[in-house]
């Protein structure tokens, strides 16, 4: 009986231990100033809560994808958003997109269109006809706002669709430019040219196409940027890949690292297109992370549609400690589940600590699409 006695004790006392280090990833740690602890003990996945009405962005006429949040000096928060007239398809967003700017009291919303921010300017710019994939920074009291900008003289025709051949030209076309402006609310100034563009070399893996931007900025004023590319091996494009290039100011001159990241040795195969979309990354306490699309499940093993990968320098990544963010199905106040899964993901943070996971989800089989803020407890 002494025997079992001990032996029952000593199993309590590892599952009270193992108890003791999951509540500590279930609550983010905070240091007195209400500054995050460090990101490597947070479980985001248990920090989902339901989505109020309030927090649903959308529009009658139009598709909306892709929000990015930044607070303002005047308080206030303010969503980049793309968007594109509804009754032209899901699919329209390649020749019809153009980047709005919508604001909000609260940073989970409502919040309310304000204006058009890059205006489709003519297709003889290198964004002439499109604006799309916004992704802003705040550094230095200026605002940087990324984009994919494209152009091309083809007519699409109506609901517009990838089975049209005059849809790859808009998607081959496809470069990362930057604007700024001193304020969200300011006029934002454009470029003649790129900030990255295709690589020159047509064996390259980015040398058909380059979009989907995300950016840091690190602890010593160093620009990371990455980035979504396909090569020329297919008429179309074939293989997708994910880029890196750095830089020591947000208007460039950016330098690409030579080789696709996100990739793995296990699974790169060419069955495989790409295993991580959408990133959303930023720099706290000497390491990068990134939130991910885990597009065939690699991360997550089916518990979630989105990834937290992290990375000391940018280029090599790899899942973190809780890796699992967010559901397929996600719940709203309602009591009602999610049609659709949540992708371009945005993770809105005070001081470090996660607040408001964003995203975007279509509604009745992507006849409508919008804008959500998740809630993080």
């Amino acid at each position: 009986m002494k025997c079992n006695s001990k032996i029952i004790k000593v199993v309590l006392s590892m599952v009270m231990l193992s108890a003791s280090f999951y509540s500590k990833a279930q609550k983010p740690q905070i240091d007195q100033n209400g500054n995050l602890v460090s990101m490597d003990n947070v479980d985001i996945f248990s920090m989902i809560q339901p989505i109020p009405q309030t927090n649903i962005f959308g529009d009658k006429d139009y598709d909306i994808w892709c929000g990015s949040v930044v607070k303002g000096k005047n308080g206030k928060y303010y969503m980049f958003y793309s968007r594109w007239p509804r009754k032209d398809g899901h699919y329209a967003w390649v020749n019809k997109s153009e980047i709005a700017l919508a604001k909000a009291d609260k940073p989970g919303g409502p919040y309310k269109h304000i204006k058009v921010v890059l205006k489709a300017r003519g297709n003889q710019y290198w964004d002439g006809t499109t604006t799309h994939n916004p992704y802003v920074i705040v550094h230095k009291g200026k605002y940087y706002l990324y984009y994919m900008g494209t152009t091309g003289k083809s007519t699409l025709k109506q609901p517009i669709t990838m089975a049209d051949k005059n849809w790859w030209e808009y998607r081959n076309n496809q470069r990362i430019g930057v604007a700024v402006a001193d304020n969200p609310e300011a006029e934002f100034k454009r470029f003649d040219k790129p900030v990255l563009d295709i690589s020159l070399d047509s064996t390259a893996f980015d040398a058909m196409m380059v979009n989907n931007p995300a950016v840091a900025v690190n602890d010593k004023g160093k620009v990371i940027l990455i980035y979504k590319s396909t090569d020329k091996k297919a008429p179309n494009g074939s293989k997708v890949s994910f880029g890196v290039a750095f830089a020591n100011a947000p208007l460039g001159p950016f330098t690409k690292h030579s080789e696709p990241i996100f990739t793995f040795k296990d699974i790169q195969t060419d069955a495989v297109k790409m295993l991580a979309e959408d990133p959303y990354i930023w720099f706290y306490k000497g390491k990068y992370y990134a939130i991910v699309r885990d597009v065939v499940d690699y991360f997550n093993k089916g518990k979630s549609t989105l990834a937290l990968l992290q990375s000391t320098d940018g280029i090599d990544w790899q899942a973190s400690k809780y890796p699992a963010v967010a559901p397929y199905k996600l719940k709203f106040a309602d009591g009602k589940l999610s049609e659709d899964k949540i992708e371009r993901p945005w993770l809105y943070r005070e001081k470090g600590v996660p607040i408001i996971l964003f995203g975007a989800m279509g509604v009745n089989n992507r006849e409508h699409s919008i804008n959500v803020a998740v809630p993080l407890k």
